[in-house]
């Protein structure tokens, strides 16, 4: 009777000898609905060898291959993913930008989605980031996630960084916090991180403003909420536009001439973006040559090439009487992404600042 008692308990406890988790695990029904976007970058890249991590390889690896590469996401999310292009996310672009975006749009609206995952490559995702968090309508959350590593490296850290982005975008904690980028255990808002550096894999900072929040383990900590207008709050609707505007950014520094504005004005493109020293400061000569384009109909936004910090309306230039926007904190990158988005609702100066203000 004492051998068989023995027995029993041996049987019970057999999880717990082991080290398993005895408690059921969820069923799929309790699980959230998370679909992973593949559009390439360094996430999805391979190099020659395990110790290759420079002239790799971008965008080789589908979509359910990354997935492959991570079985634990099925337990934390219902998965599936889609490979919307592939691409090194330097070529990325704004066609790129409205197919991705309407897929978004598409997805947001179906009840079975609880959240989205964009796979990117890092040298353009924080821009992609941010126009998503302009033209996505829902609360939903939209995570985008790339690496610094391929996944043929040592030490790659695309695997995690995508466990961290499916369980962000399946958490009720992220619904309703705008676009977020989500790498190296850090939570950022798309309006607000940057990436800032070349090669390490804790490139992605928010400088000025902080991040929102970390991940740790089966932990989402938020600390902080975007206040800005974004995603459901926003203005602006892509759903039928086909063609963004041409807004292109123009490089202030030291005997800077005014050959490349010359040649945008003459080009007739829809806006320039002039990344100005200190305040957005340009030369008396290149003031001009953004004064003569914008009476020739190109919008001119000055940021600033400081990375930090607001450019101030009215400031060491007359606004005003140029007709020129203020870019607000925006760095030059982001600020070409608003007024693109902004220029398909209005050429209204007044309104355009009012934007700059507000996003």
């Amino acid at each position: 009777m004492k051998t068989l008692f023995v027995l029993s308990l041996i049987l019970l406890t057999q999880p717990l000898l082991f080290g398993k988790d005895p408690s059921p695990a969820p069923s799929d029904k309790q699980l959230p609905n998370v679909v992973i976007l593949a559009t390439g970058g360094t996430i999805a890249g391979s190099g020659a060898t395990s110790t290759t991590t420079v002239g790799y390889k971008a965008a080789t690896v589908a979509v359910d291959t990354l997935i492959q590469a991570v079985p634990e996401l099925k337990n934390i999310a219902n998965v599936r993913g889609e490979q919307v292009f592939q691409i090194a996310s330097q070529n990325m672009n704004n066609d790129y930008w409205l197919k991705l975006a309407k897929r978004v749009n598409d997805l947001v609206q179906q009840a079975d989605v609880d959240g989205i995952v964009i796979t990117h490559g890092t040298d353009t995702l924080e821009e992609t980031a941010y126009f998503l968090d302009l033209v996505t309508k829902s609360d939903k959350p939209v995570v985008l996630v790339g690496s610094m590593r391929p996944s043929t490296a040592l030490s790659a850290d695309g695997p995690l960084n995508l466990y961290d982005a499916v369980m962000l975008a399946g958490s009720k904690e992220a619904v309703g916090k705008g676009v977020l980028v989500c790498l190296d255990d850090e939570i950022n808002s798309a309006r607000d991180v940057t990436k800032t550096n070349t090669s390490t894999a804790e490139t992605f900072k928010s400088p000025e403003l902080g991040l929102l929040g970390y991940i740790q383990g089966q932990r989402i900590a938020f600390y902080r909420l975007p206040v800005r207008k974004h995603t459901s709050k926003t203005e602006f609707d892509i759903s039928h536009v086909d063609k963004l505007p041409t807004v292109e950014i123009v490089y202030g520094y030291a005997s800077v001439s005014r050959t490349t504005i010359d040649a945008l004005s003459a080009a007739a493109v829809d806006g320039i973006i002039y990344a100005g020293v200190g305040d957005g400061n340009p030369s008396e000569l290149t003031e001009q040559a953004l004064a003569d384009a914008r009476k020739k109909g190109a919008i001119i936004v000055r940021s600033a090439r400081v990375g930090n910090g607001i450019v101030a309306r009215n400031g060491e230039v007359n606004d005003d009487q140029r007709d020129f926007i203020a870019s607000d904190s925006l760095n030059p990158q982001k600020a070409r992404v608003l007024l693109t988005v902004a220029l398909t609702k209005t050429k209204d100066t007044k309104e355009l600042q009012r934007m700059f203000y507000e996003y």
